[in-house]
């Protein structure tokens, strides 16, 4: 936050600097970032998935929402009320935002929404539910796909996986537990000390080192508990779950423990969010090609569903040939944004493929 209060301070002495609006709807905190030159165009930031709402010191999303401003553009960003898997409450507070930049600030001649990781959920779900009020969205390395089937199948199966390896080293993930500072150390201590296990886990979870495969476990762990607080139970259900992409198969399926799921919990994560893959605007997604948290497959399921529906013209999925989550480039996300505004403005239709 000291950032833009210093941005903030500063922008009366500096010719051109945006103008700052901060504040709370709501319960959630708003940063609004108005150039000076505003074109008439507003850009709807979602961040992604954070311990605790209101988070707006961020250097990677700065340096993503920077060269927007310096062109331009108006660009309101949400703190949500809260943090976590906070689906259901960003919908809101986005929303919120957007009708308070409109009365505050004026109408835009285009809205879009962009996003990063959850964000990019709450991209395809904002331009789902809301296509009067956006223009076009870009989802960048998020989780396009029902959020209880991506918890279920890479999440949850992936803690599943990692406690028949390693027993006894984390919780039970259907049961929430306290935050433990030192999991990450814990973890990668388990890691070293079976070298085996440690790289079928790091194959199942497709994580380049160990390092990254105990920082994958320690993310997994956290969030898994937070939805268990958020949902009032495990929503999640492996009982015919048959695993593969270990080197024993069958002694995977034999040895895993297996966990039912409490129907109202499953519920509330059906709810935020399960996409319908009907499109009236256009959506681009952009993902790494290697990526433990999101991995590349996820949002391929988004493209069978806007099939499903018939809306295959609205959506198109590019990939940066790069590892790691989020790991694009605020180049490379200008790009792409400068893309979906041709799409939307002038019908040239990105193509799918690398990103270019």
């Amino acid at each position: 936050m000291r950032i833009f209060l210093f941005l903030s301070l500063l922008a009366p002495l500096c010719a051109g600097a945006p103008k700052i609006d901060t504040g709370e709807i709501n319960g959630a905190k708003y940063l609004i970032e108005v150039p000076d030159s505003w074109n008439g165009v507003l850009i709807m930031y979602c961040h992604g998935y954070a311990s605790s709402p209101g988070n707006f010191d961020s250097p990677r999303q700065q340096s993503a929402m920077n060269p927007f401003v310096e062109s331009g553009y108006a660009v309101a960003r949400s703190g949500y009320a809260a943090g976590g898997f906070a689906v259901k409450e960003a919908v809101q507070d986005t929303q919120a935002l957007r009708r308070y930049f409109v009365a505050k600030h004026g109408t835009p001649s285009e809205t879009y929404v962009m996003g990063h990781s959850m964000g990019g959920l709450l991209t395809m779900a904002l331009v789902e539910m809301f296509p009067e009020d956006y223009d076009g969205g870009l989802a960048l390395c998020g989780v396009l796909s029902p959020s209880a089937w991506f918890v279920e199948r890479h999440i949850f199966d992936s803690r599943v996986v990692f406690d028949y390896l390693f027993p006894g080293v984390l919780p039970p993930p259907d049961k929430a537990a306290p935050r433990d500072p030192g999991v990450t150390k814990k973890i990668a201590a388990a890691l070293d000390s079976n070298p085996s296990a440690a790289e079928t886990f790091r194959r199942y979870v497709s994580a380049r080192n160990h390092q990254e495969a105990a920082g994958v476990a320690a993310f997994f762990t956290e969030l898994l508990t937070e939805l268990i607080q958020r949902a009032g139970g495990n929503a999640f259900d492996n009982r015919n779950t048959i695993y593969q992409g270990t080197p024993d198969n069958d002694a995977l399926n034999d040895g895993v423990k297996r966990y039912a799921a409490d129907p109202r919990a499953a519920e509330y994560l059906r709810v935020w969010y399960t996409p319908t893959g009907r499109l009236t605007r256009p959506l681009l997604a952009i993902h790494t090609t290697q990526d433990a948290v999101v991995p590349p497959w996820v949002p391929g399921m988004y493209a069978t569903m806007a099939g499903q529906a018939g809306s295959s013209g609205f959506f198109v999925q590019q990939y940066v040939k790069r590892a790691g989550h989020c790991a694009i480039s605020p180049e490379e996300t200008t790009r792409g944004f400068n893309q979906l505004r041709e799409w939307k403005t002038k019908g040239a239709r990105p193509l799918a493929g690398a990103a270019r």
